[in-house]
């Protein structure tokens, strides 16, 4: 049953908030996006600048974010942000971009990325598993066990967030707790280490020059500035979609204890404590694989080749099992978020109007099923890196846009309480909005199609809005 005056109940910590951050940013792409960024950067000093760029830009963000949800602790989050800093229309486009592709194309991506590797351990739930031709689709067996995951995490989250937080908490425990046990078995098991060749690199950005083995070289080409900026933003798609989804914690704000408190900290604790386990899971891959492993491996996985040199054979059951619960619990806390955003949209008149209702448990549960739709949806597209394009280029256009939004905020509303400032402001943010649309710039020029496809998903929420204050008005009457 459905309770239009039903409220949202505040009943997560600082620690459940802070496990919802570091759990939404750990997915998949940790154990696999480096070898991408080797292929495009070529050393071992541009390997881990990219990773430490895209940390930097992350923390800048999310305590700038601070700022903006001690000021509006409301479920929403961004959303609300975009709507006050300039209006109902920035607002409603971001959730329209969050709802069209940012939140359902992750969560369709990262319940790939869970069946894939559940295949390591059950090879009849694999892609190459086609279960359905209709000719002009294929359907595998790894796509039914993406669908099921989003549709059984869905289920969960409309029985009340209590059970969603067990999840979020348990599994992202795992997985930290997994993370660190990997990096610190990596620097003292293994038999033999590449560090010092490997560092030999330094930053001499290159570009490989592939033969028919996949594992080597013929040779790596030196690559000039203005190539290394386009390596770099390519590269960063996979490492900012990596440490994406930071801001889900701003949606769920009416659910946390003293929002205006908790949610700054648990930003900033949470996007530290992924960024130092990247980071230094990203120097363990240089101490463990030769730089071409690293470019090279198998599928694309770096993990499992360097679980492999420190386990032997079981390295791959390690990292399989690893990557299951990652994005179990990943999947986990960005099914949870988003649907607070269309709740509050439809609040607003924006959205369907069943979503601004709440069920018995008080959680938007039609919210949480039509996000379910979308995403299962995307799970039989098969363009996941396309997807990931899209969602990195759109989401750091809202950053940019969001954090703007702070200095109109300073001038427009100085009488707003203030709990946290942005740290380093202007500095800082100022700093953070050139990084990302340099990113955004070099996206479009490496790889147009895509990027701006998720513009054009982006615009086509004008006329929605237009659509939606239509039918708002004629509702009124």
């Amino acid at each position: 049953m459905e309770e239009t005056n039903a409220h949202f109940k505040p009943t997560l910590s600082l620690v459940d908030a802070t496990m919802i951050v570091a759990g939404s940013m750990i997915g998949s792409g940790i154990f696999i996006v480096s070898a991408d960024i080797t292929r495009n950067v070529g050393s071992a000093g541009w390997l881990i600048a990219v990773w430490l760029i895209t940390g930097f830009m992350t923390i800048t963000a999310a305590v700038s974010y601070g700022e903006l949800s001690g000021m509006y602790p409301k479920a929403g989050g961004q959303y609300i942000y975009l709507k006050e800093a300039f209006n109902p229309l920035a607002g409603f486009l971001y959730g329209w971009s969050l709802f069209a592709v940012i939140q359902t194309a992750t969560i369709a991506a990262v319940g790939v990325a869970f069946s894939k590797f559940t295949a390591y351990l059950i090879p009849a739930v694999s892609e190459n598993h086609i279960l359905f031709d209709l000719g002009f689709i294929k359907i595998s067996a790894a796509q039914i066990v993406s669908i099921v995951l989003i549709i059984f995490l869905t289920y969960t989250n409309t029985k009340g967030i209590k059970g969603g937080k067990i999840i979020q908490t348990t599994f992202t425990s795992a997985k930290l707790i997994s993370l660190l046990g990997l990096i610190i078995f990596g620097f003292l098991l293994v038999k033999e280490n590449f560090w010092s060749a490997n560092w030999k690199t330094g930053f001499t950005a290159m570009h490989a020059q592939t033969t028919a083995d996949t594992m080597s070289v013929s040779s790596w080409q030196p690559i000039g500035l203005g190539a290394l900026l386009g390596a770099i933003a390519v590269s960063m798609v996979g490492s900012i979609f990596s440490s994406d989804a930071w801001n889900n914690v701003t949606f769920i704000a009416g659910e946390i204890k003293n929002p205006q408190r908790n949610i700054g900290l648990s930003l900033f604790l949470g996007t530290l404590i992924v960024t130092i386990i990247y980071v230094s899971a990203n120097l363990m891959y240089l101490y463990t694989l030769p730089l071409n492993h690293i470019a090279f491996a198998q599928n694309d996985r770096v993990a499992i080749a360097a679980a492999n040199n420190i386990f032997g054979s079981a390295g791959t059951i390690v990292i399989a099992i690893m990557i299951m619960v990652s994005t179990f619990g990943c999947n986990n806390g960005l099914i949870l978020a988003g649907a607070r955003v269309y709740y509050t949209m439809a609040k607003d008149g924006l959205f369907f109007k069943k979503t601004a209702t709440l069920n018995k448990y008080a959680v938007p549960s039609y919210a949480l099923w039509i996000q379910c739709i979308v995403a299962c949806a995307l799970c039989l597209s098969g363009k996941y890196g396309d997807l990931l394009t899209m969602v990195s280029f759109v989401v750091v256009l809202f950053y940019v846009l969001t954090i703007i939004g702070i200095f109109v905020l300073r001038k427009k509303r100085p009488d707003i309480p203030r709990p946290y400032k942005a740290f380093g402001f202007p500095v800082l943010p100022v700093i953070y909005i050139v990084f990302a649309l340099a990113f955004c710039v070099g996206l479009v020029y490496t790889s147009p199609t895509y990027s701006l496809w998720g513009l054009a998903i982006t615009l086509i929420g004008i006329p929605l809005y237009f659509l939606a204050l239509h039918d708002k008005k004629q509702a009124q009457v």
